[in-house]
């Protein structure tokens, strides 16, 4: 078996029938689920810390509410696994109305969920058995989307068919900030503490319906039909995909030289953006939600129009150049946002001289990324402090079993425990010179029409739309990508590991790391070396072996 070369003509460009726009509805509703689960975490995460955790100190309840979504994102490449090797067996249509009900069932029942002070520790238990099954149907539910909408797809379209699916992130989006909103307004705060902000889970079950309803009314994919009919469907997808060199060659290669880049450069323009403006440049959240809702309005259209251009110059030239692109311009796209964004704090680095002096043997790995680890050492303990409330520093070796310290300035500040150290080094700093939590200079425009009407806004608008724009360029065109490596018969199977690893590893993971290369270098920019290394591998990678994909007829045979 090999992979399929055949060429076929571009078909004239037609009207999308009716029969294809509900295909590409249908299968985009999966991703809807994902994107309207994700932003209800992340803007629910205090009440579900608050409900679901297993004790009552808040701090360790909100880290079992990160380990939470970890476990999720951890588990995607296994549910590529189970439901991409089902996909291959009994169908694309069956396999992803599986994964469509089970993630809307984990998401519903979250909403139902008990909490900790009603039925003890089968709460967090509960949770975490939630988000577990969530990941899983997740980890099948993209694969066969993707599949599904490209062998419906007529020759020399199936970038512009695929791209649909990658714009349900801002639908995803709107649908989560808009139930959430209306509640807000319609309820009291107590209400909404105590049990409005369940609402959000369970209007999932509509969603769930409506998406059922309209796949139970599709076809099987034409290509999927056609080797069920001739007998040539694969009898063990996995081993088939990665137990054969010809073809895991080809999932490595759709890994390292595509996903990877493709999920670091996804996942900084989006969710490093927002976690670089409300934790390291100190924006508060409506602000920032506000602008990165506008700049995905703004850059949506884009995922269609890099997606169709790819079916004219090739998927392999767009996403190469996304990927380059993004990491030659992030340090100064990102230090002119912290220049809009808070610039007092830029003024600060430059003017104020912070000196981590400390005994080079005490101070191990920073690196936790699920929140997990507890950090006693003081070497350690000043460095996240630090990373924490975005103190640029220098460090300097101490004698060896000297005590920790910091300079600020000529001013010493000792470390005596966590709590005491990080309002002392506060303290000192905002005496030095560094703005204060809410300070004045800090960008502030929690309204609408605010943010349309001030300059700085706009400006910062301005800037993130060009990250999601890079966004765009390795995202539209990656379904069409990676369903056209894989021949039919494993397509599901050999689509869907390197797509979930790509963005559930390399992606998902991207804050924690991009925080522990902050607090071990004392610089707020140290950490977007993450993305830039792994999007110029992905560049050198799929430019050497990525082969293009455009003019491969997946219906030829395999």
């Amino acid at each position: 078996m090999s992979i399929a070369t055949a060429t076929a003509p571009h078909e004239a460009a037609r009207p999308m029938s009716a029969e294809e726009r509900k295909v590409i509805l249908a299968s985009s509703l999966g991703t809807v689920f994902e994107w309207y689960d994700f932003y209800l975490a992340g803007s629910l995460a205090a009440n579900i810390s608050a409900n679901f955790g297993p004790g009552t100190d808040p701090t360790a309840n909100f880290i079992f509410t990160l380990m939470g979504f970890a476990a999720g994102f951890a588990v995607r490449p296994f549910g590529a696994l189970v439901f991409g090797r089902l996909g291959d067996l009994i169908g694309r249509k069956y396999t992803f109305l599986v994964t469509m009900t089970l993630m809307g069932l984990a998401t519903f029942v979250v909403g139902l969920l008990p909490s900790t002070a009603t039925i003890g520790m089968l709460a967090p238990i509960g949770f975490i058995a939630c988000r577990l099954v969530q990941g899983l149907a997740l980890g099948g539910e993209y694969g066969g989307a993707a599949t599904y909408v490209a062998e419906h797809s007529p020759n020399g379209r199936r970038g512009f068919y695929t791209s649909w699916i990658q714009t349900t992130a801002t639908v995803g989006l709107f649908t989560s900030l808009l139930v959430i909103l209306t509640l807000r307004l319609s309820i009291s705060p107590e209400d909404f503490a105590a049990w409005g902000w369940r609402i959000p889970f369970l209007v999932s079950i509509v969603l769930l319906g409506v998406s059922i309803w309209i796949r139970l009314q599709l076809n099987e994919s034409p290509a999927f039909q056609k080797m069920k009919e001739e007998g040539t469907l694969s009898k063990a997808p996995i081993g088939e995909a990665f137990g054969r060199w010809d073809n895991l060659k080809i999932a490595i290669i759709a890994l390292l030289g595509g996903t990877a880049g493709q999920a670091v450069v996804w996942y900084t323009g989006q969710f490093y953006a927002l976690f670089f403006l409300t934790q390291t440049l100190k924006i508060d959240g409506t602000t920032a939600n506000l602008l990165i809702t506008f700049s995905l309005l703004l850059g949506t259209p884009f995922f269609i129009l890099f997606g169709s251009l790819s079916d004219k110059i090739g998927r392999k030239p767009i996403l190469l150049a996304g990927c380059l692109i993004a990491a030659l311009t992030y340090f100064p796209i990102f230090g002119k946002i912290a220049e809009v964004g808070n610039p007092k704090l830029i003024s600060a680095h430059e003017k104020v001289k912070v000196t981590l002096i400390a005994d080079p043997a005490t101070c191990g790995n920073v690196f936790d990324p699920v929140g997990v680890r507890t950090f006693t050492a003081a070497c350690d303990v000043s460095r996240r402090v630090m990373a924490q409330t975005s103190i640029k520093y220098d460090f300097s070796a101490g004698a060896a079993g000297s005590a920790t310290k910091v300079m600020v300035g000529a001013k010493e500040v000792a470390f005596d425990n966590q709590a005491g150290f990080a309002k002392a080094i506060v303290a000192a700093t905002v005496e030095a010179g560094y703005p204060s939590v809410g300070d004045a200079s800090i960008l502030k425009q929690p309204t609408i029409g605010g943010l349309l009407s001030d300059s700085r806004s706009q400006l910062m608008i301005g800037l993130l739309f060009v990250l999601v724009l890079y966004v765009t360029m390795v995202y539209g065109p990656i379904a069409a990508l990676l369903v056209e490596l894989f021949p039919t018969r494993i397509r599901y199977t050999g689509m869907s590991l390197p797509y979930h690893i790509g963005n559930g590893w390399f992606g998902g993971f991207l804050p924690p790391t991009a925080f522990a290369i902050v607090a071990a270098t004392g610089d707020i920019f140290a950490g977007l070396w993450y993305p830039i290394v792994v999007a110029l591998g992905t560049f050198v990678i799929g430019l050497i072996f990525m082969p293009e994909t455009k003019n491969r007829d997946i219906y030829a045979g395999d």
